[in-house]
């Protein structure tokens, strides 16, 4: 078991993030799904409350959100490490400042994003989503 968690690890998970950005912009919905763990989690503060949970959820949540991006969208502004994955500012698909916070499956996917206009404290929100997400 040991292994799964130095497996995690080693991953570069920037390189995941920076990837996802990626797929935002080139509005390429199956590689974001296949970034995202099987039964990974999303919540959206940007306005009313939305949480998306599996692919089908994920896909119905970003579908209409790629099909009509702002020409500055998904412009990266900061990334950050953090103990529990990576925080990344951006541009929203409308081009307004985001901040999501990122962790991550024992394979290499995304496990849970939460994010929320720029400003808003997401770190803490991270903490202790591994137990939540077993």
């Amino acid at each position: 078991m040991d292994g799964m968690v130095e497996l995690a690890d080693d991953f570069d998970q920037i390189a995941l993030v920076v990837d996802w950005l990626d797929a935002c912009r080139n509005r390429d919905l199956t590689t974001l799904l296949d970034l995202y763990a099987d039964d990974a989690a999303l919540e959206c503060r940007c306005g009313e409350v939305k949480v998306s949970k599996g692919r089908a959820g994920l896909e119905s949540y970003w579908r209409p959100r790629l099909e009509a991006l702002a020409p500055n969208a998904f412009g990266l502004e900061e990334i950050t490490p953090t103990t529990e994955g990576v925080v990344l500012d951006y541009l929203s698909h409308e081009g307004e400042p985001v901040r999501i916070a990122f962790t991550f499956s024992r394979d290499a996917k995304i496990q849970r994003t939460a994010c929320g206009p720029a400003g808003q404290a997401l770190r803490q929100e991270t903490a202790g989503v591994a137990d939540q997400a077993g």
